[in-house]
């Protein structure tokens, strides 16, 4: 104990000497920097505690729970190490082990400084759990360090000699091992100071030591044998074609996850030598290798197994390079040549002449084939590939189905012939009882249309679909017939009828009926006398509606069709060409005028109008006229529509800024003018929520355009604040507000550095000029110098970019127009349907939000699920979504208003922000509350009449 105290008293009279000796020298003096505890210190501590391996396992389990720091790796390796050779516990070595991997993983630490002691564990170690585990260890060092070549090259030695174990887990980890670091087949990239030869040698041997496994006798061993030549496949290294003959015989393997993995290998090796020349068994026929794995692979879609059946029936969609009379087989369960093998006519005329005699035609069938044939040697290829595609699609598993439709789609996409033959299957596939395989089958239709015309027969069955009580497959259907040819004028007529008696039984269907492309399939010799619904004497408003708009886009493709319209047809056609502009073209027709030159004409205008402006900036009227007139050409040019709202809402934020600056409050008192004071701050009020809608409900927007915007917001902001410091509200809160205008100037200098030049003479650049004395002045002479500035700044030009997209939502469900109230009790709930199509909403899962506003003021706001949300199209989004309505008893039924919301945040449009690494994994999440600044009318308003009633007692 003396010697001890002793010690200590030593230890520290050193420390103080050393202390006083760093304060006598200043120059020499150095920094106290503070530490965090030593990981490997308390690690070592409570590995020491321990009194049993169940303890030592609770101390790793915790520790594994904290991170560690990359300094700290190598220290907490060694005591990992030193208690791995003292633990005489399996479990506690194999976490040990488990954990080496894991912090090898650590970002900033080189693990190759703990190969030679991770290897040296493998020596000693008895335990074959353990061992493999250590193996794993060792593999994720390995992937580690790809550019150590000599590592790699003990790792790969070990892995060899581990292979003999007889434990089926080490010779996994090791086969694993030699797919992630074999050496791949680069020349140029060769580091070590073996020959080609060499470097090639090795190669080889990686391959064939791997192929040895295939035979093994455990089948978890072949299919980690079979998945590392795979791997080595994805690395780069071309498999060689040897292996073909040993992953076919693996195909007909016990066990389905050897089969699953050889199916895969035998489509790599038809994608790398699809033309080589391969024998079929007991015959002296010769067989390109893509159409000897097809016929293979095809033969797995009758596997035992449905996991293996998906797998082939998706690789076959993939093998586009087979023979067409191989592809055609597999729609027919007929064998081919009927188990016989014939000789061609060559071969037979050649056998007459040679023994000097002819067939005189006395004889029945004396030309006919004499030998029988066995089965795999007839056909070309196997008996059991012939109808691959129709077993697939008669399967019990549903899986399977799906796969062999999209397979076929794939195919078909690419041989205009097999989409023909491979119709009457997808029809019938139209009367699967899933509904994703109905649907899935529509899809694959749509996307071979333009190789294929429906038969009348084969469109009953199509359009029975119409019928169908999912909303999704009739709106499908109703797009598949957008696209697709039928071959005669009947199937017009059925299909019009069809879609009239599916609009009466589905009227919220009408929208995706009424599409404009939906006449695609007419063909141009369609008459207006052959259309009786338009001469019928009181047809229905949303039949007849519906067929002229069929009509009016068959006539863009048929000039002789205008002729006939009668003058009511010419008046319609005005009337639905200005209401339905985006369902009904434009068509040359008399007393109409051409609206063809309105796209030129209005690109021009949109481009000058404000030019024109600039110069004449105090005529307000101008700007009036021009705003009514660009809301109205975009109502009639939908593919202008976005550009023209866009203009249109920026000239209505410089409307109402013109005003506000006019008005006579800026030269009387205050007490004076509180009507015109109130009347400016709802403009400003105004002119703020215009800019949001500008930045975010319009896509497309580039940075000179946002800049803009920001400038316009700016001009807001400042007159808000001119009129809360004219207003007595007290001087703290005007400098709170003066602080932070600042700091927005100095935001907008910083993320829009690059377009300053293009903001001469405007309001932020005499800002930005003006800062340094902005920043030092009294908030009252800020003000003052804002009010001047403001009135002084000149209209900036707005350049379009080349398309803008504004952002819109339309509610189909509820329509708004039932008087019937939904009824509940009050306290419970009650669901509301809701169908809404979105365009161009950017980020739909995140920004929509559906609004519910009760009579008395109440509003709620619901996020709908992500899977509410799907995409039927591109920049088109449908939200089928349901929210519950719940309220205190009414003593008469009241409408409730529920909208669409868009919403937004100003940090997420900022051009120059950059997310922090540490913030990339929570891009997926959905946007919080607090992230949320506001939001934007997405929707009209639709009211829905709810009526709670009072609980009965």
């Amino acid at each position: 104990m003396a010697a001890h105290l002793k010690k200590r008293v030593y230890e520290e009279f050193s420390k103080v000497s050393q202390q006083v000796s760093l304060e006598e020298v200043p120059a020499a003096a150095k920094k106290l920097r503070l530490t965090k505890p030593s990981k490997s210190a308390a690690l070592h501590i409570d590995l020491c505690k321990a009194t049993s391996p169940t303890d030592a396992l609770q101390y790793l389990l915790h520790f594994a729970r904290k991170p560690v720091e990359a300094e700290s790796v190598e220290g907490v390796v060694r005591i990992l190490l030193e208690h791995y050779y003292k633990e005489s516990d399996n479990s506690v070595r194999l976490k040990i082990a488990s954990l080496l991997g894991l912090l090898s993983k650590t970002q900033g630490f080189a693990p190759d400084c703990i190969v030679d002691d991770a290897i040296n564990t493998l020596n000693n170690e008895k335990s074959h759990q353990v061992l493999a585990q250590l193996l794993g260890t060792l593999l994720i060092i390995g992937t580690q360090l790809p550019d150590k070549i000599a590592v790699i090259q003990r790792l790969i030695d070990v892995a060899c000699k581990h292979l003999s174990s007889t434990y089926f887990g080490v010779r996994n980890k090791c086969l694993q091992l030699l797919g992630c670091l074999g050496t791949v087949d680069k020349p140029l990239s060769k580091e070590t100071d073996a020959g080609p030869g060499a470097q090639t040698s090795h190669v080889r041997d990686v391959q064939s030591v791997i192929s040895d496994y295939f035979q093994d006798q455990d089948p978890r061993v072949r299919t980690a044998a079979i998945k590392a030549m795979l791997q080595l496949h994805e690395r780069g290294m071309k498999i060689q074609q040897t292996i073909y003959n040993q992953a076919c015989k693996l195909l007909s393997d016990d066990y389905e996850q050897v089969r699953s993995a050889a199916v895969q290998m035998v489509w790599v090796l038809s994608q790398l030598y699809p033309e080589s020349i391969v024998p079929i068994p007991s015959s002296n026929e010769e067989i390109r290798l893509v159409d000897d794995s097809f016929g293979k692979i095809c033969h797995m879609v009758s596997d035992g197994s449905w996991v293996v059946r998906v797998q082939a029936a998706k690789l076959l969609g993939s093998m586009h390079q087979v023979s067409p009379h191989f592809l055609e087989q597999t729609l027919d369960k007929k064998l081919m040549s009927d188990l016989r093998r014939k000789r061609t006519a060559h071969e037979r005329a050649k056998e007459l002449y040679a023994s000097g005699e002819f067939s005189s035609g006395r004889r029945w069938a004396d030309d006919a084939p004499k030998e029988k044939v066995d089965t795999s040697g007839v056909n070309l290829i196997d008996s059991g590939a012939c109808g691959a595609f129709v077993h697939g699609l008669e399967d019990e598993m549903y899986e399977v189905r799906i796969s062999a439709v999209e397979a076929l789609c794939s195919l078909a996409q690419s041989s205009p012939s097999f989409a023909e033959k491979c119709l009457d299957f997808l029809v019938d596939m139209f009367n699967d009882e899933i509904e994703e395989v109905r649907l899935q089958s529509i899809h694959v239709l749509r996307q071979i249309s333009t190789h294929i015309t429906l038969r009348e027969d084969q469109l009953d069955t199509v359009l029975a679909v119409l019928e169908d009580s999912s909303r999704d497959i009739r709106e499908a259907l109703h797009e598949l017939l957008c696209y697709t040819n039928v071959s005669t004028k009947d199937c017009i007529q059925l299909a019009l009828l069809e879609l009239l008696k599916n609009l009466t039984k589905y009227p919220t269907d009408r929208n995706s009926v009424w599409n404009p492309i939906l006449i695609c399939f007419c063909p141009p010799s369609i008459q207006m006398s052959e259309v009786p619904w338009c001469s019928a004497p009181n047809p229905g408003a949303a039949d007849y509606i519906a067929v002229l708009v069929l009509v009016f886009n068959a006539a863009k493709s048929c000039p002789t069709m205008p002729a006939l319209f009668s003058d009511h047809t010419f008046r319609h056609y005005a009337y639905l060409r200005d209401s339905l502009s985006h369902l009904v073209p434009h068509l040359r027709v008399r007393n109409l005028p051409a609206l063809g030159s309105v796209r030129f004409f209005y690109y021009y205008f949109l481009e000058e109008i404000n030019t024109f402006i600039k110069d004449m900036f105090a005529k307000m009227i101008l700007i009036c006229v021009t705003y009514r007139d660009l809301l109205r050409l975009g109502e009639l040019q939908t593919e202008l529509a976005g550009s023209a709202d866009f203009c249109a809402t920026y000239l209505h934020c410089q409307l109402l800024l013109t005003k506000a600056l006019q008005e006579k409050l800026w030269t009387m008192a205050v007490p004076l003018c509180l009507k015109q004071n109130a009347k400016v701050s709802t403009a400003a009020r105004q002119i703020l929520d215009e800019t949001y809608k500008l930045e975010f409900l319009y896509s497309g927007l580039e940075t000179q355009q946002i800049a803009t915007i920001h400038n316009v917001r700016l001009q807001a902001k400042a007159l808000q604040l001119i009129l809360m410091a004219r207003s007595k509200r007290g001087v703290d809160r005007v400098l709170g507000v003066c602080e932070k205008f600042l700091q927005d100037v100095e935001s907008f200098q910083r993320l829009f550095m690059t377009e300053l030049p293009h903001f001469q003479d405007s309001f932020v650049e005499k800002l930005l000029e003006l800062m340094p004395r902005l920043t030092a002045c009294k908030p009252l002479d800020l003000v003052k110098i804002l009010q001047t500035t403001l009135r002084q700044s000149r209209f900036i030009h707005l350049k379009l970019p080349e398309q803008i997209h504004r952002a819109s939502a339309t509610i189909i469900e509820p329509t708004g127009e039932s008087d019937n109230p939904l009824k509940f009790t009050s306290g419970l709930v009650v669901a509301l349907d809701i169908d809404a199509t979105l365009e161009h909403v950017q980020d739909p899962q995140t920004t929509v939000k559906v609004q519910v506003l009760y009579p008395d003021g109440q509003s709620h706001i619901i996020h709908p699920k992500p899977g509410d949300f799907r995409t039927p199209g591109p920049g088109r989004v449908r939200l089928i979504t349901q929210v519950y309505l719940s309220h205190s008893a009414w003593t008469e039924a009241c409408q409730v208003e529920v909208r669409l919301l868009l919403a937004y945040s100003s940090s997420s449009s900022k051009p120059s922000a950059s997310k922090p690494v540490w913030n990339e994994s929570l891009d997926g999440l959905p946007t919080s509350e607090s992230c949320i600044e506001g939001t934007i009318h997405l929707s009209k308003p639709v009211n829905v009449f709810i009526m709670p009633k009072p609980a009965r007692r």
